[in-house]
């Protein structure tokens, strides 16, 4: 049977109250859920019957008098009595000081003027927040036992040197013929020191009993040199049979090297995007291939896979000798860059890209993004895969010179396989 006719019929003021019923249903069975977990609690306010009902209130108070909402406002002051009571008792008999179930029944009663006033997503958006915050309590504990006493200190020095010290940074030239600016300089370290932070608080707080796999990956996305320097180092300590499982991380870490160009493609300039995407996309998933196949080639026992470590890095990634050293290397590279593109044009930004292959080239790239060189926008793109393929050729030696030797075989496999294909690309898309 077609109901398309008997829709337009439906009053706007019945969706209303269903949206306001369902929501509050939905908050109440959340509610109740709670109450079920810790059956010995008696302090808890109401459940599904009692939200819904409050959402209902809410909702005939608010339509019977819609210009000043008097009743609405009566009926809000009559419910905070009744919390107040409440919470009197729960404080008095019960000796409990949660008012978690009091301020989500204060949020029931307002998801009537939530829906009359605001989009639908809008009101789902709270909704969704409403119940990840009442049913997220055990996981805010075990954040907070993870946490030790430094960490809000680095959150606040990110939020210093993105928020306060940025703005603040003039956006003139320091030197005419070179597109350096106080602010640009900053805002690269800002960007690399987002990526470490936010690298350190996954491994930290989301997958910290992870294994080299989730450690490989996140390290690679803030700084795959020194990750296969870290793994290198760390695998010469390892079993025979867990070998495998350093070199698979190595390489998963090389292949974030990929995603982060990327990355910063998108932040400095996303007009290039169009000349790398496809390099990027293939060398990442020739790489990506490459690692998770080694990874899994050989299965450690649990034993064997229990010992291995899967953190790459707990040290403070906003250490503020490491900004230092990363804005100094950036003003360098910039400076470097245009002068060798001025003198030589784009055969010197070829070979520069390739030399600057034994550094971290993050600097590099951003200075080369963010640059005015007179040079077409393929022969950048030429230059940023120049410059990861030969930084790929330094990671196989790092990994060969600082890791296991009974690895040795695995790795050079793996970075030819790798190292092959981007000079396939590169031949293939710029000869």
């Amino acid at each position: 049977m077609d109901f398309t006719p008997f829709i337009p019929t439906i009053p706007e003021s019945y969706i209303q109250l269903f949206l306001v019923v369902a929501f509050s249903l939905v908050i109440g069975l959340s509610q109740r859920k709670l109450q079920l977990k810790d059956h010995k609690n008696e302090a808890f306010f109401g459940s599904d019957r009692t939200f819904t009902l409050i959402g209902i209130l809410g909702y005939i108070l608010y339509i019977i008098e819609p210009e000043t909402k008097v009743f609405w406002g009566v009926g809000g002051c009559g419910l905070i009595l009744l919390l107040a009571c409440n919470y009197y008792y729960k404080l008095q008999y019960l000796k409990r000081y949660g008012l978690t179930s009091i301020v989500t029944a204060c949020i029931t009663y307002c998801i009537p003027a939530l829906v009359l006033t605001q989009p639908l997503p809008f009101s789902l958006l709270v909704l969704v927040i409403v119940l990840l915050l009442t049913e997220m309590k055990e996981a805010f504990i075990s954040v907070a036992n993870r946490m030790n006493s430094d960490e809000f200190i680095t959150l606040a020095k990110f939020l210093i040197i993105a928020g306060i010290v940025l703005p603040l940074l003039p956006n003139e030239r320091i030197f005419e013929s070179v597109n350096l600016t106080p602010r640009n300089i900053w805002l690269a370290t800002v960007i690399i020191s987002g990526l470490s932070y936010i690298s350190y608080l996954l491994q930290k707080f989301v997958f910290r009993d992870s294994g080299l796999l989730v450690a490989g990956i996140l390290g690679g996305l803030y700084s795959s040199t020194a990750t296969t320097i870290v793994l290198s180092r760390k695998s010469k300590a390892a079993n025979q049979s867990l070998q495998n499982r350093y070199a698979g991380a190595i390489f998963l870490s090389t292949s974030m090297l990929f995603v982060r160009i990327l990355i910063l493609l998108l932040i400095f300039n996303p007009g290039l995007l169009g000349y790398i995407w496809s390099y990027c996309l293939i060398l990442f998933a020739v790489t990506f291939t490459t690692g998770m196949i080694t990874y899994y080639r050989k299965i450690p026992t649990a034993e064997e896979d229990a010992k291995l470590s899967g953190r790459v890095n707990d040290d403070n990634p906003l250490e503020f000798k490491v900004s230092l050293i990363f804005a100094s290397l950036f003003v360098v590279f910039t400076v470097i860059t245009n002068f060798v593109v001025s003198e030589f044009g784009t055969q010197g930004l070829t070979v520069l890209s390739l030399l600057v292959g034994v550094t971290d080239i993050t600097p590099f790239l951003i200075g080369l993004f963010q640059g005015e060189y007179l040079v077409t926008p393929s022969m950048i793109a030429l230059g940023t895969c120049c410059a990861a393929f030969s930084n790929s050729l330094v990671k196989m030696g790092y990994a060969l010179f600082l890791g296991s030797k009974s690895n040795r075989r695995i790795l050079i496999i793996g970075f030819s396989i790798i190292c092959v294909a981007n000079l396939v690309l590169l031949l293939v898309g710029y000869l």
